[in-house]
């Protein structure tokens, strides 16, 4: 099966999978267990992650990523996912949607100053979009921020913010017209400005290990060096972010489903019923091959949108199809997993029953299963 993905990789992609599945082996997958039950991983991973050259694969050497292309990105991921906890994996890779809005709509002095500290480890970065009223519909964003002589006065709350209870720099979406989609603007808020908080700490039905947030901005000021491109900037910044956010999703979800499928066939190998092994049984093999099948098929879309994403193609509605279907996928695989360990398979110590959770965000997040068949149905005039 891996000859058939072989052709997407080089030296430079296997040497990271090498490298990152050492740092898994070392600094997670001992780990991942108690930081899932405790609901938060250790704040120190991120500098180990930052100096073992996990984090930002793909960003550029100039501010101390790796200067990779999207499969340098795909390949930290997939190893990352293997480590047992999809909550540290969301953590750590917050910075993959927080970052982009100021490479593509900062100054040079606006990435010297907020880029480098991230991928070190030595700070942690979120985005604040949603809102408690506005999930996928970011055009009415209600959150505002006033020019106000040198500054921006920002008010209104976001909700469902990965890493926002650590953060030290919240990358904020906010209206700065009436505009629906002209009037959006990011501004970069820092930890300890008068006026911003977090409301509330947020429990999950999955990703346990990543801390999500809901936050409050009570007349924020942030300073004019704090805004990130020029004012109505931030749609259009927004959009190129989404597609990125979902190929991680669809990443996510064809990992996800390796990973459940690993675990169920080695179960099935091990575990006996009526004297003999239950892979031995055609109901479970037949099991496990539409398991096989279907997770083949997530990673060849996931994995020819990237390669048309490295190309420089348009891929708006290709990407949502591919988080569609990983989301999809994963989820199937995942259940099946559950059914194939049986009653362990609903006890938290079963790998698989973790995994099962986990997945059901995909079909939520970056954008809902129903925004993505909208956004293709478009496409198709």
């Amino acid at each position: 099966m891996s000859s058939l993905f072989d052709r997407y990789f080089d030296d430079s992609h296997r040497t990271l999978r090498t490298e990152v599945a050492r740092f898994v082996a070392a600094e997670i997958a001992p780990y991942a267990d108690r930081w899932e039950e405790d609901a938060s991983f250790d704040v120190g991973l991120y500098r180990k992650a930052g100096a073992a050259g996990v984090l930002g694969p793909t960003f550029p050497t100039a501010l101390g990523g790796g200067g990779g292309d999207v499969f340098h990105g795909i390949v930290a991921a997939e190893e990352l996912l293997k480590g047992g906890s999809t909550g540290t994996v969301a953590g750590l890779g917050s910075l993959e949607i927080a970052l982009p809005p100021i490479l593509a709509l900062g100054d040079d002095a606006q990435k010297q100053r907020f880029v480098p500290p991230v991928l070190r480890g030595e700070q942690i970065a979120a985005l604040a979009i949603t809102e408690p009223g506005t999930g996928s519909d970011v055009a009415g964003v209600r959150t505002r921020a006033a020019r106000d002589g040198d500054s921006y006065v920002i008010t209104g709350s976001k909700t469902f913010i990965t890493s926002g209870v650590r953060a030290d720099l919240v990358i904020t979406l906010a209206r700065t017209s009436e505009d629906p989609h002209g009037g959006l603007t990011f501004f970069v808020v820092e930890r300890g400005m008068p006026g911003f908080t977090v409301s509330k700490a947020l429990k999950k039905t999955g990703w346990w290990a990543s801390d999500t947030a809901e936050l409050s901005f009570d007349g924020v000021r942030v300073p004019l060096a704090n805004r990130i491109g020029p004012e109505g900037s931030g749609f259009i910044a927004l959009m190129q972010n989404f597609e990125n956010e979902r190929l991680m999703l669809a990443i996510q979800g064809h990992a996800l489903a390796e990973r459940a499928l690993e675990l169920a066939r080695a179960y099935a190998n091990e575990r006996e019923a009526f004297g003999r092994k239950i892979s031995k049984f055609q109901v479970i093999r037949h099991k496990l091959a539409d398991m096989a099948t279907r997770t083949a098929s997530a990673k060849a879309l996931t994995y020819a949108v990237a390669a048309e994403m490295k190309r420089g193609g348009s891929v708006v509605a290709e990407v949502a199809m591919a988080k569609n279907h990983a989301a999809e996928v994963a989820e199937f695989v995942c259940r099946e997993a559950v059914q194939v360990y049986g009653g362990m398979g609903y006890m938290r110590e079963a790998p698989v029953e973790r995994l099962a959770r986990d997945a059901r965000l995909l079909a939520i997040g970056g954008g809902t299963t129903e925004i993505m068949r909208e956004i293709i149905s478009k496409t198709m005039g």
